[in-house]
């Protein structure tokens, strides 16, 4: 198992400068991480660095949030992928989906994933707010929607993703939708646990932990 094809290799602090973004950038390409995942205003910035690589990059839209407005939500996940975005992680609207209002948020998801076509979107439903059922109808919704991923978390929540969030996801999409971890997962034996219950992509700011480990 090559960990490192699993890997999104994110910085999402509010205070990355440039020279963070061209580091991750570079780790990316050295590593042969899957994808680089930063927030949309460094889409120009992390594209020129990863100029003739084969990493993929990765917008936040949304984030980390989710109660920005559908239209808001469109205008950004355009720009991102104009400025060079592969792959788009939105946030889902919790708040719509606390009220019930699982038809809008199902919606929200198809315009998106309809705006950027054949692009990567990955939904964050974030786990921590969440309780079981929950999970469970938000992964349905996503995979009702046409996304093409469901993600566990933001990394800003009360808590990353868990092993029985995962659980209960893949039970929900099966192989329809792929699943995405991220947060708190910091070592090899970690994202090993959640590879074997079928998540197809890590989203961690420990990729060269995991890597290292694993080629030890």
């Amino acid at each position: 198992m090559e960990l490192n094809t699993f890997i999104d290799h994110t910085l999402l602090a509010a205070t990355a400068t440039k020279k963070e973004i061209k580091n991750l950038c570079e780790e990316a390409i050295k590593y042969q991480f899957y994808a680089v995942c930063v927030n949309s205003s460094r889409m120009k910035l992390a594209a020129e660095f990863l100029k003739n690589s084969n990493v993929k990059l990765a917008a936040t839209i949304g984030f980390p949030l989710g109660a920005s407005s559908l239209e808001s939500k469109l205008v950004e996940a355009d720009a991102a992928i104009s400025q060079g975005a592969n792959e788009i992680d939105m946030v889902m609207n919790l708040g719509l989906f606390k009220d019930g209002e699982f038809e809008m948020v199902q919606q929200e998801i198809t315009a998106i994933k309809t705006a950027i076509g054949k692009n990567v979107l990955k939904v964050i439903i974030e786990t921590a707010y969440l309780d079981n059922s929950e999970i469970a109808k938000a992964s349905e919704i996503v995979m009702n929607a046409g996304a093409d991923f469901v993600k566990t978390s933001t990394g800003f929540g009360s808590r990353g993703a868990s092993l029985e969030d995962v659980q209960i996801m893949k039970k929900v999409v099966g192989d329809r939708v792929k699943i995405k971890a991220s947060g708190g997962i910091r070592d090899a034996e970690t994202a090993r646990k959640y590879i074997d219950l079928g998540v197809s992509r890590i989203g961690t700011s420990s990729g060269i932990k995991i890597i290292s480990v694993n080629s030890q």
